[in-house]
């Protein structure tokens, strides 16, 4: 069922024949990302010497967790052991033994903690990384519905694609097809060839995307998201083929993985990769120069490549409900960005320029996060930034756009 990864003197758990890092079950040959856990066990390395190893077992969503590791441990390296496992961030947590909240500073030796203990953990809302606490998986009430929602599907009738709305398609060069029910791109769209500018498959249940879409050559807005793409169903030869795009979305999708030909979009000003299941992005991602907008939040990100300093075009960066604990430098490169969205995220620091860099940045999100308003002060640039804050929120209170949750750091409460 398990096995483990020893870095003594503490030891990290292999579930299921995967790697949980940072809360993303990762294969064991990945190994740029196993250097990276690796990394991460290593810092715990100063965790007792002394004491014996003992595994306790964690009581959490239906789950028990084994953690091994020295009992003269602290609390607190339990919790950090645990965050990736968990995405619990440790202040999120609370660890209950025999009816007792374990104390951080306490080792679990002196807490009565020994080998084969049981301790519940407690998690406190909305002080998590990623898309949420790692719980026990229900596969058949998720079948369930989805078989729920199929049905419900196939007593719908799909679109019939008639010659008048081909024709109305070449004059406007506008293919829109969101919410049809769609299991395929019809073949009536293939035909509009180069008079297409826009095409929004949006909300279906597309599947295939397939090398043809690279007849589109005009193409210049394409939304795909909500569908069922995966990574072996999409050509990205074709896709990336489309020059003049500008604006990408596959949002709501399955993807686990984005090619390193996504450069080749060097027109692209926005991409919206949001809601799948990305575990990385690309160092090519630093070769779309025009890139605006990158939205990217709510996947499994644990590392963003230094590339990402060479967008500068950027304004507008939504990185939140992922798994990153920390962010390349080269971020206060984007002297353009205005908003930065990094909630739910296992964050301890930010760059040190980004405040006296990014000398746009207006909006910054960090709710659930380990960053406090401490940390925040020490930067480089916080007064100026503070002021551009402030504004912006008297700006929109003087428009009654009301209050605004833009800026958490999670002590943002003593404004």
């Amino acid at each position: 069922m398990f096995e483990t990864l020893r870095f003594l003197p503490c030891t990290i758990i292999v579930i299921s024949e995967f790697l949980f890092l940072f809360g993303t079950r990762i294969p064991p040959n990945s190994s740029s990302l196993l250097g990276t856990f690796r990394t991460k066990a290593q810092q715990m390395e100063k965790v007792g010497t002394n004491g014996d190893d003992i595994t306790v077992n964690i009581k959490f969503g239906g789950r028990s967790i084994p953690v091994s590791l020295s009992s003269d441990s602290t609390v607190r390296d339990l919790k950090s052991l645990l965050q990736p496992l968990t995405n619990v961030l440790p202040r999120g947590q609370k660890l209950i033994f025999k009816g007792r909240v374990l104390v951080d500073e306490s080792t679990l030796k002196s807490s009565g903690v020994s080998n084969g203990a049981k301790i519940m953990l407690m998690a406190s809302q909305g002080l998590h990384q990623g898309d949420g606490p790692i719980k026990k998986e229900t596969p058949a009430s998720s079948n369930l519905r989805r078989n729920a929602d199929g049905n419900q599907v196939k007593e719908k009738r799909e679109v019939t694609v008639e010659k008048s709305r081909t024709a109305r398609w070449k004059a406007t060069g506008v293919i829109a097809l969101s919410q049809c029910n769609l299991r395929a791109i019809p073949d009536e769209v293939w035909n509009c060839g180069p008079s297409a500018r826009v095409l929004d498959l949006s909300h279906n249940s597309v599947e295939d995307v397939p090398a043809k879409i690279g007849c589109l050559s005009s193409i210049q807005k394409l939304l795909l998201n909500a569908n069922e793409i995966r990574d072996n169903s999409i050509s990205w030869e074709g896709l990336t083929s489309l020059k003049s795009l500008t604006n990408l979305s596959l949002s709501q999708n399955y993807l686990t993985t984005l090619p390193s030909s996504l450069d080749a979009l060097a027109c692209l000003t926005q991409l919206d990769i949001a809601n799948n299941k990305l575990t990385s992005l690309p160092d090519e991602i630093g070769h779309l120069t025009q890139l605006q907008v990158l939205k990217a939040n709510n996947n499994r990100i644990c590392a963003i490549p230094t590339s990402i300093g060479e967008c500068t075009s950027l304004v507008e960066v939504d990185l939140s409900a992922n798994l990153l604990v920390d962010l390349p430098e080269t971020f206060g490169n984007l002297h353009n960005l205005k908003a930065l969205l990094l909630s739910n995220n296992g964050l301890k620091s930010l760059p040190p320029t980004l405040f006296k860099m990014c000398i746009h940045l207006s909006t910054l999100d960090l709710h659930g996060s380990e960053i406090t308003m401490d940390l925040l002060r020490q930067l480089g640039g916080w007064d100026d930034f503070d002021k551009r804050r402030r504004l912006k929120l008297q700006k929109q209170l003087d428009f009654r756009a009301g209050g605004s949750a833009e800026f958490d750091e999670g002590a943002d409460k003593s404004f």
